[in-house]
Order: structure tokens, then C-alpha cells, then sequence
């Protein structure tokens, strides 16, 4: 049934449906925020995963 998983014109539905969920004028600081959550955690993994690594290490 969905022999190529995600095409094209998916992505443009999900865009439009998010437009008129959120409206123009939320979508620039939803997409900040977002952004801001998503490198909050990567530098968390990263330092579990430098913890994990002094940890293995010193062990």
C-alpha cells in the first residue's frame, strides 16, 4: 500500500495543514522554538554521552 512511503505532494498537505492549524503569524516563532528545544537536546545527549564515556573509562 505505501510502496514509497512519503512523495512530494505529502509534504505539501502537511504544510498546508499547518497553516491553517497554526496560522502565518505562529509558524515563525513555533519553528524558533522548535529549533531552540531541538539544540537544548543535542547538547544534553552530548554531554550524557561524554559523562557515559568518562565514566567507561575511568572505570
Amino acid at each position: 500500500m505505501l510502496r514509497n512511503g512519503l512523495e512530494p505532494w505529502h509534504l505539501l498537505i502537511v504544510a498546508v495543514v499547518f497553516l491553517l492549524l497554526f496560522g502565518s503569524r505562529k509558524l515563525p516563532d513555533t519553528a524558533r522554538a522548535l529549533g531552540k528545544s531541538l539544540r537544548i537536546l543535542k547538547s544534553e545527549a552530548k554531554a550524557m554521552k561524554d559523562e557515559n564515556g568518562t565514566q567507561g573509562s575511568a572505570g
